[in-house]
């Protein structure tokens, strides 16, 4: 690590931790000497910025100091397009336009060299060209008013619509995670229509507020658990994947998978859990010749129902 980036993650640190540091937890953490530490220390000191010392506790960092934002290393700063690219090519537009704006705020505050390499990077990193460049954009939500529920461990209110009726009904819900799926945005909590853990799409929610209703999680929140949920209306899947298509298949597979067995050089068969026969059943579609359904035996006729429709073009 060069010690200009080093000095950096040191002020980052100090401004962290919620104690003081002695000379051997940063010597430690950065793997340097004493010595080292005391020269990065000075060299702070000539930068104008605040360390404070106490010689039962250690070192700090003057309170309400804020690290300039433009002390980026290039790796960083690539890092950082990478994200924001990925926003913008999402389908929700106030996502995009509150990338485009981090966006702007960022090269305002840029020295030129570091500048010109962002703008450099900005039309040669293209995150899913698919969305990005196909995909109509729409209102999705308004995922930062869920954010900050979520953050304050509030109930929210809003307006759904339904997909499968596209009535429109009230619905009240703990929110407890943010998810992105594919192409859309997902909140997932505790329904108290349902009494019990319900996915709702952030684009057809409408009218949500915040309540002053606080909320207490059952436990600790356990992200993977809440996204790969599976409950009594849950079938057991399972089926045979070609090795040529096994790490797309499991990298986008909706569902966690609960076992894996390879059964000859070429072929794996897979089970996991799901709770929608029909939209699985489309799902698999995409691996038309590298996968096939082994059980349930209903979800075998639904692929043939789904296929003559397909066929029969109604």
């Amino acid at each position: 690590m060069k010690s200009s980036e080093r000095r950096m993650k040191l002020i980052l640190l100090l401004q962290q931790s919620n104690h003081r540091l002695t000379v051997n937890d940063i010597a430690e953490k950065f793997d340097i000497s004493r010595r080292t530490v005391f020269r990065d220390f000075n060299a702070l000191s000539e930068l104008n910025v605040p360390v404070t010392w106490d010689e039962y506790s250690g070192y700090g960092i003057m309170p309400g100091y804020k690290i300039p934002p433009l002390m980026f290393t290039s790796k960083e700063l690539a890092t950082i397009m990478v994200g924001l690219n990925f926003v913008k090519s999402q389908v929700d537009k106030t996502l995009v336009e509150d990338a485009e704006g981090v966006e702007l705020k960022i090269k305002e505050l840029l020295p030129d060299d570091l500048r010109e390499f962002m703008e450099s990077l900005e039309e040669r990193t293209v995150v899913d060209p698919y969305m990005n460049y196909g995909a109509e954009k729409i209102d999705g939500g308004n995922w930062y008013l869920i954010s900050s529920a979520i953050s304050q461990n509030k109930s929210i209110g809003f307006d759904y619509r339904s997909k499968s009726d596209e009535k429109m009904t009230k619905r009240k819900i703990d929110p407890y995670l943010i998810v992105f799926f594919r192409d859309h945005w997902n909140v997932i909590g505790f329904s108290h229509k349902r009494e019990a853990i319900r996915n709702f799409v952030l684009d057809r929610m409408s009218e949500i507020q915040i309540l002053d209703e606080k909320f207490v999680p059952y436990g600790q929140i356990d992200t993977e658990a809440l996204i790969f949920r599976s409950d009594e209306s849950s079938s057991k899947i399972v089926v045979d994947v070609s090795e040529s298509a096994l790490r797309r298949f499991e990298a986008n597979l909706p569902a966690k998978i609960i076992k894996k067995k390879r059964i000859n050089p070429n072929l794996f068969r897979l089970s996991f859990l799901f709770d929608n026969l029909d939209f699985i059943n489309e799902w698999l579609l995409q691996f038309p010749r590298e996968v096939v359904i082994a059980e349930p035996e209903v979800l075998i006729e639904k692929r043939i129902n789904l296929l003559e429709v397909m066929m029969d073009g109604k």
